[in-house]
């Protein structure tokens, strides 16, 4: 089986790069309450560890307050500690089977932590962009080398696999932006 060139492909795998960005990047606490917020927690119910979205509704009734709407009466004791053991500093308040969370504001030392973390979120999306592109690249020089493809095609798919490469670079440094902007509004 010879190696294929493939740009929908390189592209579809930046997007993914892309995409695991956004999802890191929601989990990190701004000031504004986002459901997105309590993703990583998880519950202990049933015998078993689960997600707390497969326990429980998030909702964002007003920006700087969530409420988890626990389905089981049993299980409000077991969200709420998974709630407080998940080191998001988050108190929950229980009123039946709702959880109220006030989200506090953020200070500037942890607004700069975040914006910290947040990069390095981006600098590992834009390494795996480049290893996508280096993949490209790769099977480009394999098939110009086995003469399955002439040099002129060769060089014009390096170009767009580059061209690909330019744009999630461009498309994640401006998911950073916004997402500083974001932390850093008070």
């Amino acid at each position: 089986m010879s190696a294929q060139f493939d740009l929908a492909e390189i592209k579809r795998r930046m997007q993914g790069a892309i995409q695991a960005l956004k999802h890191e990047l929601g989990g990190l606490r701004t000031g504004r309450a986002s459901a997105a917020l309590l993703e990583p927690v998880t519950v202990e119910a049933y015998g078993q560890s689960m997600p707390i979205n497969q326990v429980a509704t998030i909702s964002v009734p007003e920006s700087r307050a969530l409420a988890v709407q626990v389905w089981d009466k049993g299980m409000v004791g077991a969200v709420d500690r998974a709630i407080r053991d998940a080191n998001l500093g988050l108190s929950p308040t229980v009123e039946g089977q709702i959880l109220r969370i006030r989200i506090p504001e953020l200070n500037e030392q942890r607004r700069k932590e975040l914006v910290k973390l947040a990069h390095k979120y981006s600098e590992e999306s834009r390494v795996a962009v480049r290893h996508v592109r280096r993949d490209g690249m790769d099977v480009l020089k394999k098939l110009a080398k086995d003469k399955a493809i002439g040099e002129d095609e060769e060089k014009r798919h390096e170009s767009e696999v580059q061209k690909a490469t330019d744009a999630a670079i461009v498309e994640i440094d401006g998911v950073l932006a916004a997402k500083e902007k974001e932390i850093m509004q008070v």
